[in-house]
C-alpha cells in the first residue's frame, strides 16, 4: 500500500509539474510550404517550424488544433487556442481584447495565377469566375467580387483552387506565390502555371492570448527574437529557397 501512495504522489507530482501545451491554431486550408497535413497534423513547413520553434525556446510543448478557417474565430472566443499565427488584421473581425498582437513577421504576396503566361491588369478582366479558398479575403478584389464583374469560385484548400485551374474550371486563381512556386515544382513544364499579376502585399503576425496561464509576454519576446535574429527568415528561405520579401517601414507622416 505503501509503495502504490508513493508511486502516485510521484506521478502526481510530475503531472503537477509538467508545462501546459502552447496551443495553436492550423488552418486546414493552408499547403505546402506553409504547412503539410498528415493524418490530420502539422508534419512540416514554415509555420509549423515556427510554431515549434516558438513553443521550444518558451518552454512549453506544442499542440495544433487543425481547423477550417471560420472556426478558428470561435476556438479564439473560446479560448481553446494560445497563439494564432499567419494573420493580419484586415482578415479578423471583432477581436476579443484578451489577444494580443505580435510585430510582423513576414509578408504574403498573393498572385494571380492563369494557365497561360500573359500578363494582365485586374482591373480590365471581363466578368468570369475567379478561383478563390473558402473563407479567405481578398481585400483588392472585394469591389469586382461587390460589383459583380468577377465571381468566386471557392475550394477548401490552397492547392485544391490550384488544381482546378489546370482542370479548366476556371482561366485564373489567387494565391499565395509560395505555393504556386510549391505547386508548379510538382508539375510537368507544359501544364506549370504562370504569375500573371500581383494582387496584393500583406504583413502576416501571431496573436497571442492573454492569459494568466499563457506567457504572453514571453512568446512576444521570443518571436521578437526570431524574427530580429533572422530565424524566421531562414525558415522562409529553408522551404522557398528565396530570400523573404521585406517587411515594409510604415511611412512617416
Amino acid at each position: 500500500m505503501r509503495e502504490v501512495l508513493g508511486a502516485l504522489w510521484m506521478i502526481t507530482t510530475v503531472c503537477l509539474a509538467a508545462p501546459a501545451p502552447l496551443r495553436f491554431s492550423v488552418s486546414d486550408s493552408w499547403a505546402m510550404p506553409m504547412v503539410q497535413l498528415e493524418n490530420g497534423q502539422p508534419t512540416q513547413g514554415i509555420l509549423y517550424d515556427l510554431m515549434s520553434s516558438l513553443a521550444t525556446q518558451v518552454g512549453r510543448p506544442a499542440q495544433f488544433h487543425v481547423l477550417a478557417r471560420a472556426r478558428i474565430a470561435a476556438a479564439m472566443d473560446h479560448g481553446d487556442i494560445d497563439v494564432r499565427c499567419y494573420v493580419t488584421q484586415a482578415w479578423v473581425d471583432n477581436l476579443s481584447g484578451d489577444y494580443t498582437w505580435s510585430l510582423p513577421l513576414m509578408v504574403q504576396r498573393n498572385v494571380l495565377v492563369s494557365p497561360h503566361d500573359q500578363p494582365v491588369a485586374v482591373a480590365d478582366l471581363v466578368q468570369q469566375p475567379i478561383g478563390t479558398v473558402l473563407n479567405y479575403r481578398y481585400a483588392a478584389l472585394e469591389p469586382l467580387f461587390a460589383s459583380g464583374r468577377l465571381s468566386r469560385d471557392d475550394a477548401r484548400s490552397e492547392e485544391q483552387v490550384l488544381h482546378k485551374l489546370v482542370a479548366g474550371r476556371y482561366n485564373y486563381a489567387v494565391s499565395n506565390e509560395w505555393i504556386v512556386d510549391r505547386f508548379n515544382q510538382k508539375m510537368p513544364i507544359s501544364r506549370r502555371l504562370h504569375k500573371v499579376a500581383t494582387i496584393e502585399e500583406q504583413s502576416l503576425s501571431c496573436i497571442v492570448r492573454n492569459d494568466p496561464d499563457v506567457p504572453a509576454q514571453q512568446i512576444l519576446r521570443t518571436l521578437l527574437r526570431m524574427k530580429m535574429s533572422g530565424e524566421i527568415d531562414g525558415i522562409v528561405k529553408l522551404y522557398t529557397g528565396e530570400n523573404p520579401v521585406p517587411l515594409r517601414t510604415p511611412e512617416k507622416n
